[in-house]
């Protein structure tokens, strides 16, 4: 193929979610440089986009996942609830990509299949699904963390004569579950969400369970007005305490540890969190819960407590207790009457810890047990291949054609989740080693792309072509994430943070652990620094002069 079939631009983004749309921004309006952005929805909103599933909501509340770049926006867009639902997220997405004309950037409905850094000339050449062939000097990854979805390897699945969906994959005509026997399998965050829908709405819904969840209730509602009127008054200061918090939240973390209380005022503080909702009893209550397993079975029987409370058959509340793992182990979940909906008569829980699904049949499931359920609709709410996934379903090679799966075939490995060593010019916003999924996700988002934005400038402005993670960097980096997951207890569960859901898939535990705000100025430091930890190529030809 000739050199003029190729397109020749400054930066190519694939993704068009949250973090594609502001990088996009950034690159060509502060910047003044030329991007293609590849999106292989018909549409933006990425997660937001595919994630159609009933129930479907962030658990973030709506006041902080939001983008802070524009002081406009933040007062005149109102969240209608306590939590955003995803057709309101959507919405919102679109609103910001029309109100800045971000949609004329983006190629819809292309899938981007390859890219590979060229040693001759120092460019990324990226190919698409649609013919696309486009030299790039900059490779930017806004690809989500949970977008690629992962389906059990379970027979007889072709022979199902019902309909079958993922979560991650809903049909954009919705499901009609009416009069139907419906089948959930799995109980991660979108089994939680969806299962209490699924059930008002179907005739008879079993709920497959393998893992136990700990699940704090939402006490989700519509927006306290005075509430919104107070936090559009300090906006600002208010989203600033979400970047140094330790979370992306702006809530007031305790520092008082679980074991320094008696039983009675932890107790308190634990029912009035409760009834507050959300992130606010994990970070709220006390400051040892996350590290220090006296304390964290002190919040853990707390919550199995409440569980036996709300539901009525014994025998069901003790199958949906939690006790292979700690609180805050896994991905923490908050839902709205997910424990409730197991006192309704149409609703069974089958435990399949111990009698896996062993086989889809043409009407239904049947475990190892030899049990047999006959629905007409299965619902997999069985997660992603996080992290990583996404990343691998292209084919992205560096320096002499290595392959970026092949380097991360044992984990993967980044300096600060921005670079990997070996993938110059290549950055990947919330990849693997930042706090990403750890975080309100929009604070993470945004100080990535303004760090990558920043450097970027920085590289154009003192005539640098390649930018590349060094090495020893990388390594001390990740040796760093290691360090400080294991002073958690997110090391004492086997969940997708591990990779633990995807079969043969190396056990490493993926995001940054040790908070937004210590992140954010560790990376402000490096930067400061001349971008300590990467090596700089200068141009040949002369820096412009500013």
């Amino acid at each position: 193929m000739s050199d003029t079939t190729t397109e020749r631009v400054d930066a190519v983004v694939v993704g068009a979610g949250f973090s594609g749309l502001y990088m996009l921004k950034r690159l060509r309006d502060e910047l003044g440089m030329t991007s293609r952005v590849f999106e292989a929805g018909d549409g933006v909103g990425g997660t937001w986009y595919w994630n159609r599933y009933p129930g479907a909501r962030c658990d973030s509340e709506s006041y902080v996942y939001c983008f802070s770049f524009d002081d406009d926006l933040l007062q005149e867009w109102n969240w209608s609830g306590k939590y955003p639902e995803q057709p309101e997220i959507l919405q919102y997405l679109n609103h910001v990509a029309d109100r800045f004309d971000l949609k004329s950037g983006i190629s819809f409905n292309t899938r981007v299949t390859s890219a590979h850094y060229q040693d001759d000339d120092g460019r990324w050449l990226v190919e698409t699904d649609q013919g696309d062939r486009v030299s790039a000097k900059y490779l930017i990854t806004a690809i989500g963390c949970i977008s690629t979805g992962q389906i059990p390897k379970i027979d007889g699945l072709d022979s199902f004569e019902g309909e079958w969906h993922h979560t991650g994959a809903w049909p954009h005509e919705g499901v009609e579950f009416g009069g139907k026997r419906v089948a959930v399998i799995g109980t991660g965050s979108s089994g939680v969400q969806s299962i209490p829908v699924i059930a008002r709405e179907c005739e008879h819904l079993t709920v497959f369970q393998r893992t136990p969840q700990y699940t704090i209730p939402a006490q989700h509602g519509t927006v306290d007005q005075a509430f919104l009127k107070e936090v559009k008054a300090n906006y600002r200061e208010i989203l600033n305490e979400a970047r140094v918090s330790a979370a992306g939240f702006p809530y007031d973390a305790s520092e008082t540890s679980a074991l320094e209380v008696s039983d009675e005022e932890r107790l308190e503080t634990y029912e009035r969190l409760w009834e507050k909702g959300g992130f606010h009893f994990m970070l709220g209550s006390y400051s040892d819960i996350a590290l220090d397993r006296r304390a964290n079975d002190t919040a853990s029987e707390f919550i199995r407590g409440k569980i036996r409370e709300i539901v009525d058959n014994p025998e069901t509340a003790e199958k949906l207790l939690p006790r292979d793992h700690p609180f805050a182990s896994k991905r923490a979940l908050i839902d709205t009457n997910y424990f409730d909906t197991y006192n309704r008569d149409n609703v069974d829980l089958v435990d399949i810890r111990h009698f896996p699904i062993e086989e889809i049949t043409p009407t239904g499931l049947r475990t190892a047990d030899g049990a047999e359920y006959e629905v007409d609709i299965i619902v997999f709410a069985t997660g992603y291949d996080a992290m990583t996934g996404t990343f691998f379903k292209m084919d992205i090679r560096g320096r002499e054609g290595r392959e970026l799966k092949d380097k991360w075939s044992d984990g993967p490995l980044t300096y600060l989740g921005l670079a990997t060593a070996g993938f110059p010019n290549m950055f990947m916003i919330t990849g693997p080693g930042s706090p990403s999924v750890l975080s309100n996700m929009p604070v993470s988002i945004e100080q990535h792309v303004e760090w990558i934005s920043d450097f970027v400038d920085y590289n154009n402005e003192h005539g640098i072509e390649v930018a590349e993670a060094d090495q020893a960097a990388e390594d001390e980096w990740v040796q760093h994430v290691n360090e400080i997951a294991d002073q958690t207890m997110y090391m004492l569960a086997d969940s997708w943070y591990l990779g633990a859901n995807i079969p043969g898939k190396p056990r490493v535990f993926m995001p940054y652990a040790g908070g937004v705000g210590v992140y954010r100025e560790r990376c402000d430091e490096i930067a400061a620094a001349g971008y300590e930890g990467f090596n700089l190529q200068e141009s040949r030809e002369p820096a412009l002069a500013d």
